[in-house]
Order: C-alpha cells, then structure tokens, then sequence
C-alpha cells in the first residue's frame, strides 16, 4: 500500500503502490553542472532526470509529448554526489480517462543501486491547440496492461 502524507500543499510518496506497473528504465551519468554548493545533485535536476525518462518512454512507444504534469513532488532520501551513474524508473498506476498517476524511482548505480528519491506526479494528456483534455493514448493504456 502507498504511505502518502497529504496537505492542502503537497503529496509525499514513501513507496511504490502495489498497482504501479513499471514502464521504463535509463540510465544517466550525472554531470559535474549537475551539483549544488554542497557537491551533490541539485534538487531541481531531480525533476529533470524524471523528465527526461518520461521522455524516452514515450519516445520508445513512437508518442508525442502531448501532456502536461498536474503536480509533480519529489521525497529526498540520500544525496547523490558526483560522480554517479544514476538509474531512473518510471512506473504508472491505472489509468482514468484523460490521466495517470507516474512515479519515479531514482537510484545511484555506484554506489550499491542506493535508493535516492522517489517521485510522484499525475501526469494529464492535453490538447495544446484546444486548450483540452484529451482521453489516454490506447498505446499508454495498453502499455500498463503490459501488451506493448
């Protein structure tokens, strides 16, 4: 079961739901630009390495990036420092008929596949041009069915 700390603010993912269906994996080699003053990885880039194996699922499904992030949040668990070879995992939990919920697991592959952080986000797909909802691709669907 999920452990989710709620407010009128934030949602705070602790574990993976049971539902959640892993979708894709990558992997990164984290840049020196990558760092804060403290010599680990800036909290923003966390957004960016869940951004970014979003992309590639999507790429590896032949979609286009045709959505938007409703909320995105992230729960810090160990600092990364340079140098890292960092694995991201993005799973998704079921589908309603325009979202999904996506979650992230971001791990350091040098250091013993430490679990860094987890990710959370409700991912919307949108018609840009129409300013719309529009209902899950069939081939997203059929991706947490896991027929792709």
């Amino acid at each position: 079961m999920t452990k989710r700390e709620t407010s009128d603010k934030a949602t705070y993912v602790r574990r993976l739901p049971e539902s959640a269906i892993l979708l894709h994996r990558s992997h990164y080699v984290m840049r020196w630009g990558d760092m804060d003053a403290f010599g680990h990885l800036n909290n923003a880039m966390y957004f960016t390495y869940f951004e970014q194996v979003r992309v590639d699922w999507l790429m590896s499904l032949g979609i286009t990036h045709d959505l938007v992030l409703a909320n995105v949040s992230c729960t810090f668990l160990h600092p990364l420092r340079f140098p890292a070879t960092i694995e991201v995992e993005l799973y998704g939990g079921p589908p309603g008929k325009h979202s999904m919920d996506s979650y992230y697991l971001l791990r350091n592959r040098d250091d013993g596949n430490t679990l860094c952080a987890i990710g959370h986000g409700a991912i919307v797909w949108y018609d840009h041009k129409n300013a719309c909802a529009i209902p899950v691709p069939s081939v997203v669907r059929e991706s947490l069915n896991g027929v792709v």
